[in-house]
């Protein structure tokens, strides 16, 4: 790893950057330009302390997950977020056969403007990749959790406490949703190693999903209407609007409401509320008992 060319460009990288590049408020004036430490740390989802001792050519090698984030909150081309991971003395991630996360500036320039419109940048294999604030406190806040606890599919299956955030005559219909997408995706991308590793371990976890996998129903998520049970502001209906990205493996999922309704008022009363701890963490399923 090359510590003081990785820091240099992450120092670099962060003063080119506005917060109206991504999304926050300006605040009180600053002394110089680009970004603060902080805000680069709170849209990657690390620590301060971490994130300042990476810029100080300190601390110990970033993982390729946090590399990805890294790459996201500073909004990298895709020429950068290799050269990102290159300094960091690791491969970038290949696009080849497997669905690339990383969100192009543009599509995130996107998210950064729907301020007041809870959307979220998710893959075709249900990793979600990126959150607005809004979409962070109505569907629970993705930033900190890693692996496997990003996707969507492998918690609505293996984490059905997950699915609280849904009305329960919505769940069987959503349930059928994931699983057609997954099958859409595994059969037009057969060498895509991350998405037959997600099918293997909810076939293994899931009853429920092997049920489902047997009926052999296909599509590609383009939207849909549902009910988010917010555990302050209450019960929110909720049109999904998809916007497919390039070759369709990214895709904007954006939440909107009827104009003049009931769930319109309540998402409103969540903007203004904002992300004040309104999204109780879901609890985890206790470990069985040996």
């Amino acid at each position: 790893m090359d510590r003081p060319q990785f820091a240099d460009f992450l120092r670099r990288s962060r003063s080119r950057l506005t917060p109206a590049d991504v999304g926050l408020p300006d605040g009180a004036r600053r002394r110089t330009p680009g970004l603060r430490r902080e805000e680069v740390a709170q849209l990657a989802g690390m620590s301060v302390d971490y994130y300042t001792r990476l810029e100080q050519s300190r601390g110990p090698h970033p993982s390729a997950q946090l590399l990805a984030a890294l790459a996201r909150a500073l909004r990298l081309t895709g020429d950068e977020r290799d050269h990102l991971y290159h300094l960091a003395g690791q491969a970038p991630p290949l696009a080849g056969g497997c669905a690339d996360a990383h969100v192009r500036p543009g599509l995130l320039l996107i998210l950064d403007r729907l301020y007041d419109t809870p959307a979220q940048v998710c893959s075709d294999t249900g990793d979600v990749l990126a959150q607005n604030p809004m979409a962070a406190a109505l569907l629970g806040d993705h930033s900190g959790r890693t692996g496997a606890e990003r996707n969507i599919i492998w918690r609505w299956f293996a984490r059905p406490r997950s699915r609280e955030r849904f009305a329960p005559e919505d769940h069987d219909r959503l349930g059928r949703i994931h699983v057609a997408q997954l099958r859409a995706v595994v059969a037009a991308r057969p060498d895509d190693t991350a998405a037959a590793a997600l099918l293997k371990r909810l076939l293994a976890v899931s009853p429920e999903f092997a049920d489902l996998w047997a009926d052999h129903d296909v599509a590609v998520r383009r939207g849909e209407s549902k009910t988010v049970l917010h555990p302050v502001v209450g019960a929110i209906e909720v049109d999904c609007e998809v916007m497919l990205g390039d070759r369709h493996r990214q895709r904007l999922v954006v939440y909107t409401a009827r104009p003049g309704s009931v769930a319109q008022e309540r998402l409103e009363l969540l903007r203004v509320v904002g992300l004040q701890d309104l999204s109780r963490p879901e609890p985890e399923p206790r470990a069985a008992a040996r």
